[in-house]
């Protein structure tokens, strides 16, 4: 049996018996014995909807007001004429048939992709790629896009993307430990708003279930709301 550790034993006498509102659940998790890194916080609501059924899928992408304290590496699937543009907004690379055979040849060093609508013809052919590690550019997500200069830059920015797993739970960053109370509240006040508006009509009963916040290695700590 794994021995206890001192620093889990302490944060076992902090873990709360009730929910706690989102302002002191925030403080209860940076009260919690953690290690010298900045920890990532993470947000995870479990939602009253069948993963089963196509209507009631949860994704889509957003961007937080206050950021997640991460900058991504983000490629652009482009026409020749917006490769300077996507570059100069933040892209490690940009451009059409070229980019999509260098990652046909093992090309893999990035976080996000994103696509003009007139390229997914092209890009159609990384399906079995990208596809599997859910870097495959998709209109619900919102990195296929218009604007695909806008797109880099809000990914660049820490924008993220959300989708509910097999158990009807959605998972999302939501900031870094040593961000200001105030700038964690909002994040998650802004996410869990976000997720609230997209309820889908087919689900019945209680939509939202449970509601925790946690950091990369504390306890989670759940909210009354």
């Amino acid at each position: 049996m794994p021995r206890e550790t001192k620093r889990t034993a302490n944060n076992i006498k902090l873990i709360p018996d009730a929910p706690q509102p989102i302002e002191q659940a925030v403080a209860t998790l940076k009260k919690y014995d953690g290690p010298k890194f900045d920890q990532t916080v993470e947000l995870c609501m479990h939602l009253g909807i069948d993963p089963r059924q196509a209507d009631q899928i949860i994704r889509g992408s957003i961007a937080l007001p206050k950021g997640v304290g991460k900058t991504k590496r983000v490629i652009a699937f482009c026409t020749d004429d917006l490769i300077e543009d996507c570059l100069a907004a933040g892209a490690v690379k940009a451009g059409g048939d070229e980019l999509v055979n260098e990652i046909q040849k093992g090309f893999m060093d990035f976080d996000v992709a994103v696509a003009a609508p007139d390229m997914m013809r092209s890009v159609s052919k990384l399906g079995r790629v990208l596809g599997p590690r859910g870097l495959m550019p998709s209109p619900k997500s919102g990195t296929v896009a218009k604007d695909v200069t806008g797109a880099v830059k809000e990914y660049v920015a820490g924008k993220i993307e959300y989708r509910n797993d097999d158990g009807g739970n959605i998972h999302a960053v939501v900031g870094k430990m040593s961000f200001p109370d105030a700038d964690l509240i909002e994040n998650m006040n802004f996410f869990i708003e976000t997720i609230e508006k997209v309820r889908p009509a087919a689900t019945k009963g209680q939509y939202v279930k449970k509601i925790t916040i946690s950091g990369t290695m504390t306890p989670a700590v759940i909210l009354d709301r």
